[in-house]
Order: C-alpha cells, then sequence, then structure tokens
C-alpha cells in the first residue's frame, strides 16, 4: 500500500453564490476570520502527511497560486520593522520550491472532469481530493482522520455525514453495506438522489482519498447529474475491484459555498481565537437581544 503524499484541489469555480464580492477575487480566497479558504485546505492537507500539491484552477485564480509564493518585499520591511509576529503568520502561505503546480480546467465540465484535469500529477499513486469550500473544525484535521483511516483499511476512503432524507438531491449519497458506527461498507453511490430514491441519507463531503484507477473511469467522460462528469459516477466503479469506505470524520462541517455557511463558519472559528472570542460573544448576545 503506497503512502498517501499527494493531493488535488479543485479550485475551477466561479463562486457566482458570492458575487459581487468575487467578480474580481476567487472565492477560495476569501477569508475566514484572518486565513483564505484555500490556506485552510492546504494546511490540513499537510497535517495528513501531504507534501504535493495540485490546484485545478481556472481563468482569474492567479492569486490562488501567488498566496503561497515569497513575498520579498512584505517580508523584508516586516524584518525592518521588527514585525516578528506578522512574519511568523506568513509562515502557513509558504510551500516547498516545486511542491505546488497547477492544470486549467478551461471548460466547466463538473468536478470529475476537474479531477481528470490533474491526471498527470496524479500518475499512479493515491491521492486526496480537498474542496475547500468544506470547512470542518475538529480536534483532528479531517483529512488526517480520513489517512489514518487509508492506513487502517486501504483502499478509497471518504468522508461522510448523515443528512436530512429530504436533502438527499443535493449530495452523493451511499448505498451502506457493514457499518461499525466509524467506518462503513460503501456498496454503492448515487449522485442527487430524489428522496424516495436514496438507498441512504448517508453523504460525501469534500473529502477523500481515492486510487488513481479511478482516472480511467474518468476518461470515459459519461455525463450524469446535471450533463457533468460526476466524480461520484467514476467512484461507484470501483466498488467491488477496490476496497471501499466511508468514514464518519469527528468535526463539525461549514458549507462556505453558502453564504449562511460562510457566516456561521466566521462565528465558530472567530470563537476558537481567545483574543476574539470575549468581543464576539459580547456582540453575539447584543444583536440576539435586539
Amino acid at each position: 500500500m503506497k503512502p498517501l503524499r499527494k493531493a488535488v484541489l479543485p479550485v475551477a469555480g466561479l463562486g457566482t453564490r458570492f458575487l459581487p464580492a468575487t467578480k474580481a477575487v476567487a472565492k477560495e480566497m476569501l477569508p475566514v476570520v484572518d486565513k483564505p479558504l484555500i490556506q485552510y485546505a492546504v494546511e490540513e492537507a499537510r497535517a495528513a502527511g501531504i507534501e504535493q500539491f495540485c490546484m485545478v484552477t481556472g481563468r482569474g485564480k492567479t492569486a490562488l497560486v501567488e498566496h503561497f509564493d515569497i513575498a520579498f518585499e512584505l517580508e523584508d520591511t516586516l524584518r525592518a520593522r521588527g514585525k516578528h509576529d506578522a512574519l511568523a503568520l506568513l509562515e502557513g502561505t509558504q510551500v516547498e520550491p516545486g511542491s505546488m503546480v497547477t492544470v486549467r480546467q478551461q471548460v466547466p465540465l463538473g468536478l470529475g472532469h476537474a479531477i481528470w484535469c490533474a491526471r498527470a500529477f496524479i500518475g499512479d499513486d493515491p491521492f486526496a481530493i480537498l474542496l475547500p469550500d468544506d470547512l470542518v473544525l475538529s480536534e483532528t484535521p479531517c483529512l488526517k482522520q480520513l489517512a489514518d483511516a487509508y492506513t487502517e483499511t486501504g483502499g478509497n476512503v471518504v468522508a461522510v455525514t448523515e443528512v436530512p432524507r429530504a436533502h438527499t438531491n443535493r449530495y452523493g449519497i451511499l448505498e451502506i453495506g457493514r457499518d461499525d458506527g466509524r467506518l462503513v461498507e460503501v456498496k454503492g453511490l448515487v449522485e442527487k438522489p430524489l428522496p424516495d430514491e436514496a438507498p441512504s441519507n448517508l453523504s460525501i463531503i469534500g473529502r477523500y482519498v481515492l486510487m488513481p484507477q479511478v482516472i480511467a473511469e474518468l476518461s470515459r467522460m459519461d455525463r450524469g447529474a446535471g450533463g457533468e462528469v460526476q466524480l461520484t459516477d467514476g467512484m461507484a466503479r470501483l466498488i467491488g475491484r477496490q476496497p471501499f469506505h466511508g468514514l464518519r470524520y469527528e468535526g463539525r462541517r461549514f458549507d462556505c459555498g453558502d453564504k449562511a455557511g460562510f457566516l456561521e463558519a466566521q462565528i465558530a472559528f472567530a470563537l476558537k481565537h481567545k483574543d476574539l472570542a470575549p468581543a464576539v460573544r459580547a456582540f453575539l448576545r447584543r444583536y440576539a437581544n435586539d
């Protein structure tokens, strides 16, 4: 079993739900408290042992790459002014030379197509996928939990959570086999099924550990839900050929592709900052009383 060292971050989306804020700014650069979403994703991947990153980008996404470059002028200025605390904050934005590459998804054909675009980077290795829109607040980083499960089971592992049955048409849904309360055997996958057709209410969130064989399935370019190349459909064809499990991860997930979820994440993460928490609690009480 090969070690997990690669991660793909699909970041080509237009972020239309956050217009006009995302007219000139990539949605993955929107900050939650003091860090952009893309940095949370990269830091979570590093905590899981990831060493190589591939961002699948689109037009107007150059700021994502520049965020992880060295800002010589800024760092020199901070150093000259003795602002060492500010310098320390930049450490999370730096990656090893050659460890981050980008590929362009030129046409918006879905998540499966975005992953296929990274096929040369993936090669014959297992790889993780992190969707920066999904932000997870947990004691152990979510992808680290998946990486540990991969070491335990081998094969494919996806992060899963229960959703209201009325919402199954928004997610990839599992057909489940053995279930020990933590790890679930995946017997089938369905993309966005209607509530009365869903095999369960256990959905996949934006964290995956997949085997490279999924690329061959995505290369078929079969169109699924919404007329797009669905990652779920490609993964489903691996079931029965390789181990496939869902992990009920520890933590709370925030959908930062949704305005309400993004605002909730701001509050939840701010309350984890010792210097911000008192002020945040105070203004929350003030607004709750209005």
